[in-house]
């Protein structure tokens, strides 16, 4: 671990701890070794660094906003943790390149695959980008929330520390029955059947575009 990877880590871990009650739920189900896809919901900016510290010292790598980097102080957690930018106005090749390396090289690929963040709370339709990850052969995924952190800002001009919840779900893997080529209908099809695992661990009143337990299918999803 690199010096700056400590500096901001101690920070983190002081902010979160100073700033949040957090209560986690099924952590144990997450590996310490190999390959696998983390996918998340995103409601604010501070998800990204309570995930990363909450699954230490297992090696987690995200994709981020190209935006973060104009900040001096979130460009350095950025580097420190070596997190992809990608630019969310086009197909960002080199992006993905990046991430294909980070499974390659046996590590934890954090992806939120909404895209971008819900201001409610509440989960919003998939972006089918995820899937070009999701759907490599035998890569296990993995789901992640929280609830509590939109609270975060209010309460600290409270000086009130906020109660965050962080649960993970059991693992699945995604492919397409009988092989054959990933249309983008089936992408589409496969980033909700995602979203519904994800949905299933947060309360009903954030569950969002997929609170219909009715739309929810299996046919790309298989459980582990």
């Amino acid at each position: 671990m690199t010096f700056k990877e400590h500096l901001v880590n101690g920070v983190v871990s002081l902010f979160l701890w100073l700033t949040c009650k957090v209560e986690v739920e099924g952590l144990e189900k997450i590996p310490q070794s190999g390959p696998a896809i983390l996918i998340t919901n995103h409601t604010t900016n501070s998800e990204g660094p309570l995930f990363y510290m909450s699954l230490r010292p297992r090696r987690t790598i995200a994709l981020a906003k190209q935006e973060l980097w104009d900040n001096v102080f979130t460009r350095a957690a950025m580097e420190a943790w070596q997190s992809i930018p990608i630019d969310r106005g086009g197909m960002d090749m080199k992006a993905i390149r990046s991430c294909f390396s980070v499974l390659d090289d046996g590590n934890f690929l954090c992806i939120a695959p909404e895209g971008t963040r819900s201001k409610t709370g509440a989960l919003k339709k998939a972006m089918p980008g995820t899937t070009f990850f999701a759907s490599r052969q035998g890569v296990p995924i993995y789901t992640m929330v929280q609830w509590g952190l939109l609270d975060l800002s209010s309460n600290m001009k409270k000086l009130r520390r906020t109660k965050v919840h962080l649960r993970c779900g059991d693992p699945f893997i995604v492919e397409k029955a009988g092989g054959g080529k990933i249309r983008a209908e089936d992408r589409v099809k496969m980033a909700d059947e995602m979203m519904y695992r994800l949905a299933e661990l947060l309360p009903e009143k954030l569950r969002g575009y997929y609170a219909d337990p009715t739309g929810k299918t299996s046919e790309f999803v298989k459980e582990l």
